[in-house]
């Protein structure tokens, strides 16, 4: 298949050899909020031929301070519907399939396994799901980034890339480390993550629904580590 044109500059960067290599490549992008959306859209920029992204999420109002979905106009509407159109006119010839629902311990499995994926990029930011995504890519041999907490952070400097092992000052870290330990898993997760304390006193605990809290956020702490997962996922597959 010829390298389409609007990748010229990529194939300059790259290479030809490169480019094939993305453009065979199947990635799975779960979660879709403001990590994951801009995760996902450099992915597909990037020129991987195959994906697969998934969140059950509607747009809302407080989202537009940081998630590519969210616009006045799409407020109300499916997260994933909203990112498989943009996606798909960024790259028509992408195969894309858009699962609308939440990941869970319970159809993971099935998920991990309706194809070959050949990495997978968990931007969940709820424990449970997050951590079993991890467990199951982990036993399942499936090359796995993780994105930890951007909420309460503001200096971009700050962010990191590393196994998950070595993370400090990020209480997701520091729970999805305590849940992998119970299936002894200590390392061989890359994840990213900031070294910045998070502020203080700039959560609100919330009740019922599958977030017990919400952070505070600025707007581009979540893109910085999007494009820090996208580019964990791009140069693992063309390296």
């Amino acid at each position: 298949m010829p390298i389409p044109q609007w990748m010229t500059r990529t194939d300059l960067l790259l290479g030809q050899d490169a480019i094939k290599k993305l453009m065979d490549a199947h990635v799975l992008v779960v979660g879709l909020g403001g990590v994951g959306g801009i995760c996902a859209e450099m992915i597909a920029r990037s020129g991987v031929g195959h994906m697969t992204i998934v969140d059950a999420d509607v747009v809302e109002a407080s989202n537009r301070n940081r998630q590519v979905p969210a616009l006045v106009s799409t407020d109300g509407q499916s997260k994933a519907m909203v990112l498989g159109a943009r996606l798909l006119d960024i790259n028509p010839d992408l195969d894309l399939t858009i699962i609308n629902e939440f990941i869970n311990p319970t159809n993971t499995p099935e998920l991990l396994k309706s194809t070959k994926f050949d990495y997978v990029a968990d931007c969940i930011d709820t424990l449970t799901s997050k951590a079993n995504l991890i467990r199951e890519c982990y036993e399942q041999g499936i090359p796995v980034a993780s994105s930890m907490g951007a909420g309460s952070k503001v200096d971009p400097t700050q962010v990191k890339i590393s196994d998950i092992a070595v993370t400090y000052n990020c209480k997701l870290a520091y729970h999805v480390r305590k849940r992998l330990h119970r299936s002894g898993i200590r390392r061989g997760i890359q994840v990213v993550w900031s070294a910045e304390r998070p502020a203080e006193k700039r959560m609100i605990v919330t009740e019922g629904g599958p977030k017990k809290s919400i952070v505070g956020t600025i707007s581009y702490m979540p893109a910085v580590f999007g494009c820090a997962m996208a580019s964990i996922v791009v140069r693992s597959i063309y390296e």
